[in-house]
């Protein structure tokens, strides 16, 4: 089981990749939204925030997400940091349930490219 230090370290992989990335990621990481990430099984939230094609991790709270952010994401540590690291597919994951994405519709499209 992926530790909590484990998913801050995989979070700021995230957030660094898509400090490099271009085109279509680019654009989608472009948005200026809200967004959490619940780890289920240590039960602790991730809170921070997708602005400018910058991820900001801003802070940890223990528990389910303490506010409705713009976008939510609730998965395992492990498919967690398997997911950043290229070994889980977001797409298959998430069509099987293994992670939950909630975002407007308007934002699920444009988050597309980023599956």
């Amino acid at each position: 089981m992926a530790t909590i230090d484990e998913c801050r370290t995989a979070l700021d992989r995230l957030a660094q990749d898509l400090t490099h990335a271009d085109g279509a990621v680019r654009g989608a990481a472009a948005l200026d939204r809200t967004l959490s990430c619940h780890v289920t099984d240590l039960d602790v939230t991730f809170t921070g925030r997708l602005a400018g094609g910058r991820l900001e991790v801003l802070d940890r709270v223990d528990g389910p997400p303490p506010e409705r952010a713009d976008v939510r994401l609730a998965m395992t540590g492990d498919d967690l940091v398997a997911v950043v690291g290229g070994e889980l597919n977001f797409a298959r994951a998430w069509a099987s349930g293994r992670i939950r994405l909630e975002a407007g519709f308007r934002d699920l499209l444009r988050l597309r490219s980023l599956l």
